[in-house]
């Protein structure tokens, strides 16, 4: 193992290099402590945790997208993308008429989509902002393209709420000590660490602070899209992110509210594409005949089992978490457990309407349903 193992060389921490803009043009930079096997990169420097007087975005990098949009790498090889998402208390819309004040990452219910490529570093900062009343419509110059996305989302209406409590952030796309960067901060505090996207797939992010199913049902919990290093082996004319969730909330007069009974019952009050039982019904994805559609589902749980489908097409090659290495052909559903995702492609047989369920209809007839519209350009 020794031999395998190649120690970097030595540099400047990362995370002392750029303001939180975006995207470094720079590519990753060795750390010290930091080792690679097989290409990948292990040994991330410490996290940090301090307090800053910060009252910007909450969702800084140009990668960050709102579902189901994913954003273009429009760049060659590898990058350090600067992340920033902080955590924010926000009523938001699952369902006509019923509203909850979520737990968020950014603002929205799933949180916004971080896509990278395979090798690239990610220096993330988040800051626990969930004792400020924080308007996610108002952002500044050179905003994240999630806040464009949101603004054009008719459901979830978030409005800023207050509610603090201790977070924290568990990328399952990082290769990291858990007990040091996904540790719990302090409603004010912010913690900043570094990881590696070592392995391509699509991969859920949530908040790992107890009881993590009550953090993930509050809406804590998203999607990161880590393209493989050369791509995929096909070439897609669409590509659209799926994020499956449960909710457990029950009326209380007018309101509701988690209940975390049904949730240890896993008896969901509501299962959604992309946080809203209308968001892939009322504005269906969009393709024309004879396209390759590549969607990169990924079921967040925190419960529930996905078998995912889509009427009327089979799935010419689906990538199982995403990775070239579980490659399989001619599927009629695909069958995700909690956390787990793919990347999925079809080919659009004729003008149509395409329905995308969860086959397991509880969940369907609970709102796991959209639909993409295959016509001819306006």
């Amino acid at each position: 193992m020794k031999q395998m193992m190649k120690m970097m060389a030595l540099g400047a921490s990362v995370s002392a290099l750029a303001a939180l803009v975006g995207c470094s043009q720079a590519g990753p930079m060795a750390t010290a402590g930091e080792f690679e096997i097989e290409g990948k990169v292990y040994g991330m420097p410490k996290a940090e945790v301090f307090r800053e007087d910060y009252r910007g975005d909450a969702v800084v990098g140009d990668t960050m997208t709102a579902s189901p949009h994913l954003a273009k790498l429009d760049y060659a090889g590898n990058k350090t993308h600067q992340v920033r998402l902080d955590t924010l208390s926000q009523k938001v819309e699952v369902a006509p008429g019923v509203s909850y004040t979520a737990w968020t990452f950014g603002g929205s219910v799933p949180g916004p989509v971080l896509h990278v490529r395979e090798g690239d570093r990610v220096v993330f900062t988040m800051k626990n902002r969930s004792d400020e009343a924080v308007l996610v419509s108002e952002p500044g110059k050179g905003a994240a393209p999630f806040y464009r996305q949101m603004s054009d989302n008719p459901y979830q209406k978030p409005e800023a709420a207050i509610s603090p409590m201790p977070h924290s952030m568990d990328f399952h796309s990082g290769t990291v000590a858990a007990d040091d960067k996904w540790r719990s901060i302090s409603p004010g505090e912010t913690v900043q660490f570094e990881w590696v996207a070592n392995y391509p797939g699509v991969y859920m992010y949530h908040c790992g602070t107890s009881s993590v199913l009550m953090h993930t049902a509050m809406g804590q919990y998203g999607a990161v899209v880590v393209s493989p290093k050369e791509g995929y082996p096909t070439e897609a004319d669409h590509e659209y992110v799926i994020t499956q969730s449960e909710f457990y909330l029950q009326q209380v007069g007018e309101s509701y509210i988690y209940d975390h009974q049904a949730a240890m019952a896993n008896n969901p009050s509501h299962v959604t594409f992309n946080g809203h039982v209308s968001a892939l019904m009322d504005q269906p994805l969009r393709a024309k005949k004879g396209d390759r559609v590549r969607l990169y589902v990924l079921n967040a749980g925190p419960n529930g089992t996905s078998s995912f489908h889509v009427i009327g097409a089979i799935f010419d090659r689906v990538w199982y978490e995403g990775n070239l290495e579980n490659e399989w052909r001619g599927m009629q559903t695909v069958l995700l457990g909690a956390s787990n995702g793919a990347v999925m492609e079809f080919i659009v047989p004729e003008d149509g309407l395409y329905k995308l369920v969860d086959h397991e209809f509880h969940d369907a007839e609970r709102g796991a349903a959209g639909a993409l519209i295959a016509a001819p350009a306006q």
